[in-house]
């Protein structure tokens, strides 16, 4: 027998661990933000999460990702053609009065953006550097740094991070994406989870692409 949708669905209010800091940041549904953790103008969709100790800046992240801890997504880039690479020449304003902010370095960091798409894993201490898109279904090993762009449903590890392996073949990989299970609402969701515990893939797959809605 169905429960009533008021006895599914908890509060999808998002919940920020009080000693985190967030800066002009857009999060979505039940996400959660750990301790410590610190973000820049980033977008967090529905159901992803941050450990502990993370942070991350000028990025947009899909729904159902999960950030581990001691991970850094668009690590900071410094000015290394100037005659300092230290922040004095781009955040001066910290030293001196009168002398803002450079909008210019500001604005070629916000140009190098990171985008991870739904259901990534970002593994304990993963650096992920600027301009990087990562697909959906990827996983970033720990402690690997991400100079390239990863392909959906890949598994990469190492300095710098390379493929190891996939995790299906291409072909359940595109079902997956075709069945955005990530879009689905939360009353649709809860009912296939049991699925998703028990089921093979290809039996999953096979089952909820011709779920009625």
């Amino acid at each position: 027998m169905d429960r009533p949708e008021n006895l599914v669905l908890k509060d999808p209010e998002p919940r920020i661990h009080p000693t985190a800091e967030l800066k002009a940041c857009k999060l979505g549904r039940y996400v959660s933000i750990g301790e410590r953790v610190v973000l820049r103008e980033v977008t967090v969709g529905d159901f992803s999460y941050f450990e502990r100790h993370s942070e991350a800046i000028y990025t947009t992240i899909g729904k159902f990702c999960s950030i581990a801890a001691n991970s850094r997504i668009n690590a900071l880039e410094h000015p290394i053609e100037r005659v300092t690479q230290h922040k004095v020449s781009y955040r001066p304003n910290e030293y001196f009065r009168w002398l803002g902010v450079d909008a210019a370095f500001r604005a070629r960091r916000q140009a190098k953006a990171v985008t991870i798409g739904h259901d990534v894993w970002i593994g304990h201490g993963a650096v992920i550097m600027p301009g990087v898109t990562i697909g959906n279904g990827a996983i970033v090993g720990a402690n690997a740094v991400v100079t390239r762009d990863v392909p959906a449903y890949a598994i990469v590890t190492g300095v710098p991070a390379k493929p190891l392996r996939r995790r299906f073949d291409a072909d359940i990989a595109t079902r997956i994406e075709i069945l955005a299970w990530w879009d689905w609402p939360p009353e649709k969701l809860a009912k296939a989870v049991p699925d998703m515990q028990a089921m093979l893939i290809e039996a999953f797959l096979d089952r909820w692409e011709n779920a009625i809605p």
